[in-house]
């Protein structure tokens, strides 16, 4: 159960909208940073192992095959080393991911500036950071009083001041964003190592009980 809670979490951060919309974007020959996926896929390889793994242990208990139980703990040792490695992973990177996609927004705001940029899809990926955080620009002052910004690539307000006042800027939505997401991939880690834990000592308590009532 705790093995399919892990993989429709992480499904579910996979397939979200809004980091979907960005980390699919291409400027030029440029992909978007998708490091953030890392994250996400060692969950769903996480949590579709932790099914696989459970369903042995659950066996093994019911069976009492000693065997069974010593796996399922070898596993649960394996997986649990492989958390801790993307917890830390995660942590070093956690700033580097919003970092990188900051980036990513400002080489292409640049170039939707430029007097050449139909010639490529900086508009279009500017439009997209724009409509999917509801932001407008690096900093509220300059979305608000640059006209081609506030016309062409922006989310449409009434005036200058509304716009000014209600849209944010980029570089905050996307911290907002990526802190979230990789808050709750966090707290999914956190729960997952502490059943994985228990989950260690009841199989070696039960491994242990089996093999002292064989001997009687």
């Amino acid at each position: 159960l705790a093995g399919g809670i892990i993989l429709g979490v992480a499904l579910w951060l996979r397939h979200d909208s809004q980091t979907t919309n960005i980390l699919y974007l291409q400027l030029g020959d440029k992909q978007a940073p998708n490091t953030f996926y890392v994250g996400i896929y060692i969950l769903i390889a996480v949590g579709a192992v932790m099914m696989f793994v459970g369903f042995l242990g659950c066996y093994g208990a019911i069976q009492e095959s000693q065997c069974l139980l010593g796996t399922f703990f070898t596993c649960l040792v394996i997986l649990f080393a492989c958390e801790v490695a993307a917890g830390i992973w995660g942590f070093v990177n956690k700033d580097q991911i919003a970092k990188d996609v900051k980036q990513f927004y400002d080489q292409a705001f640049q170039q939707a500036l430029m007097a050449e940029s139909d010639m490529n899809n900086g508009k279009a990926v500017v439009k997209t950071f724009h409509e999917t955080l509801d932001c407008c620009g690096p900093d509220n002052a300059v979305g608000a009083i640059t006209p081609l910004w506030r016309d062409d690539l922006c989310p449409k307000k009434e005036s200058i001041l509304k716009n000014l006042i209600e849209s944010s800027n980029c570089h905050k939505k996307i911290d907002e964003l990526f802190s979230g997401k990789l808050y709750l991939i966090g707290i999914a880690a956190i729960v997952v190592a502490v059943i994985m834990i228990f989950e260690m000592i009841l199989s070696m308590v039960l491994c242990c009980g089996i093999r002292n009532s064989s001997i009687y």
